[in-house]
């Protein structure tokens, strides 16, 4: 049972360009704040840092809307080109109204604007990019615990965190799209509550409230902080799994 965990940023980090060795960059600052990575901690890591380092980007000068962007920028009120690098991105178009177009992006996940974002990524040459989610976010954790291992010798679990919007509630929170060494869900059902009740309904998307957790650390603006350690949670003793495992199916989604 947890009864207590800590949560700290890493300080320091430089902004991320493409093909930077993302896990040797937190290494090292961790090692330059005099903080060692231990077997069972788990690294939150924003989803925009590891799109800079796998070259995630799209140049908006090169994107030429087709007719399906310009349709949807017309009823969005949004750049045609942006809605184009959406539409690249997504599988299908879940809801579209004034300022806001909710897709099913590749990977999955139905979120605004296929997580697309021009929030801290710098302009190059006067040209604006935009930041797509990495293509494949589980894989990405698999890489960077692999590789941090590599580093530090310490096991440790690697979640990608993005923010997104509910559809009940104002503002947007840390979630999941990737995970690796970590049991993303935790089905509680069997489980008897304090009156030996039995539960019935329950399931724990453990990744979610620790990306949000982290996410508070985090920021959403100007802050720096795009890595942050969980130490001393331990999850229950289920076996490793994706964050793809946490889509509900197309049947099974009462909103669509």
């Amino acid at each position: 049972m947890n009864e207590q965990m800590t949560l700290f940023s890493v300080p320091g980090l430089p902004l991320i360009h493409p093909g930077d060795d993302l896990a040797q960059l937190i290494v090292a600052k961790m090692d330059a704040a005099g903080q060692q990575l231990q077997s069972g901690d788990i690294l939150v890591i924003a989803q925009k840092v590891v799109s800079k380092a796998e070259n995630r980007l799209v140049r908006l000068s090169g994107v030429t809307p087709d007719e399906q962007a310009l349709e949807l920028a017309e009823i969005t009120g949004k750049d045609p080109r942006i809605v184009q690098v959406i539409l690249d991105d997504s599988n299908e178009v879940v809801r579209a109204r004034r300022g806001l177009l909710i897709v099913e992006q590749k990977s999955g996940w139905v979120c605004a604007h296929a997580g697309m974002d021009r929030s801290n990524v710098q302009a190059v040459d006067g040209e604006e990019i935009v930041a797509l989610l990495p293509e494949d976010s589980d894989a990405s954790a698999a890489r960077l615990r692999g590789r941090l291992a590599e580093l530090t010798g310490a096991e440790v679990a690697v979640l990608i965190s993005d923010s997104h919007g509910r559809p009940w509630k104002f503002g947007t929170m840390g979630v999941c799209i990737g995970c690796a060494g970590i049991p993303p869900l935790w089905n509680q059902r069997g489980l008897p509550d304090l009156f030996g009740y039995e539960l019935v309904a329950s399931e724990e998307c453990i990744v979610d409230e620790l990306a949000g957790a982290a996410a508070l650390l985090m920021g959403q603006s100007a802050e720096g902080r795009p890595v942050v350690v969980i130490r001393g949670y331990t999850p229950p003793d289920l076996p490793a799994a994706p964050a793809t495992v946490l889509q509900r199916p197309k049947e099974f989604d009462v909103f669509r």
